[in-house]
Formats: structure tokens, C-alpha cells, sequence
């Protein structure tokens, strides 16, 4: 894995842990050679994850609507950052340039983009590993949910291995480079759905 594309809120929490993570998964992937791509804001967990990225002499791609790009929340300090007409040219950006994509700790629109990443897996627009940083147990409601889903019938047998979850990113990236791509809707038929 080259590149990851990172899913993290723009917000800033009161509890300094969120911040501090977003900080440390920017150093860690930099430490490691992998590359950041991300939303290209200066703010919140997006601007730690860049920040520390860059501290660690880390790429940061930036990938920012234009309604965002002309306003203070641009982050202008990444190595590149590219500026697209939307929201749905921005997630296709992110799978163009990644080679996986890391959710840590995030908003509505977190769970937009890690949601359309575990989405297109399922079709088949990709086949790359989709991770879910669990830091705190912020995300045990969204897993139970998932498991919940699979469990009622509305995630397949083939698809529940997609979403890989872990509590650290060590445990999380190695569990990501050992992903085994499932069998996507595009090549299944109507006796398999």
C-alpha cells in the first residue's frame, strides 16, 4: 500500500484524544512510507492527520470541493492538493489516488465516504481493503450495526469480510495488507444474490 486514503471528521472534539490519534495515524503512515490522501482541510482531525504526516516527511494529497477550496479551510500546505467541482468527484478521487482507505474517528460526512468505499467494494468498482480504526470504541455501535445488517440478511455471506475493523492502526494496516479481495456483485448472478 503506497497511498491510503484517510476518512476523518473536520470537526475538533473537546476530548484532546481525537485530535492526538488523527496527529499520530498521519505520523505512523509517514513513518511507514505510505502516503495520506484526504480531504484537504486544515481543520479538526483532517488537519492533524495532514500535520502529522508532513511533520514526519510524510505526501499529503489534498482533495477539496471548490466550494471549500477558496476559503480559509484549505489546507495549502500539502504536497499536492487538487481541487474538484464536488462531493462525488472528490470520493472518486480518493479511489484513484489510494490504494485502501483508513476511517478513524468522524462525522456525517465520514460515514459518507467510508460507507460508498464499503459500497463499490461490494459492486466491484474496487477491490481494495476498506479499514475502520475502532480508537475508544467510537465505532462498537456502528460494528454491532454492521454485524446486525449481515446477520438480518441485507449484507451477503461474500461481502461481510469487506470492513476491516481493529483498535489499533498497527493491527489495522497489517490486517489491511493481508486482505483477500471477495467476489464482487458485478460477477455475480441472479442465483447468487
Amino acid at each position: 500500500m503506497k497511498r491510503l486514503a484517510v476518512y476523518c471528521g473536520s470537526a475538533t472534539p473537546a476530548d484532546p484524544r481525537y485530535m492526538a490519534l488523527a496527529r499520530d495515524v498521519g505520523m505512523e503512515l509517514a513513518e511507514r512510507g505510505i502516503g495520506v490522501v484526504y480531504g484537504g482541510g486544515r481543520l479538526g482531525l483532517m488537519g492533524a492527520v495532514a500535520s502529522g504526516a508532513l511533520e514526519a516527511g510524510g505526501e499529503v494529497i489534498g482533495v477539496i470541493p471548490e466550494a471549500l477550496a477558496g476559503s480559509e479551510v484549505a489546507n495549502r500546505d500539502c504536497t499536492e492538493l487538487h481541487t474538484v467541482s464536488g462531493m462525488h468527484e472528490r470520493k472518486l478521487r480518493f479511489t484513484e489516488l489510494s490504494d485502501g482507505f483508513v476511517t478513524i474517528p468522524g462525522g456525517v460526512g465520514t460515514m459518507d465516504e467510508l460507507w460508498e468505499a464499503v459500497s463499490w467494494a461490494q459492486l466491484g468498482y474496487h477491490a481494495k481493503p476498506v479499514g475502520l480504526l475502532n480508537a475508544f470504541g467510537f465505532y462498537d455501535h456502528l460494528l454491532a450495526f454492521n454485524a446486525h445488517m449481515a446477520a438480518v440478511g441485507f449484507v451477503r455471506p461474500a461481502h461481510q469480510g469487506i470492513l476491516i475493523a481493529a483498535e489499533t492502526l498497527s493491527e489495522l494496516l497489517d490486517a489491511m495488507l493481508h486482505y483477500t479481495p471477495h467476489r464482487p456483485i458485478f460477477e455475480m448472478t441472479a442465483a447468487d444474490l
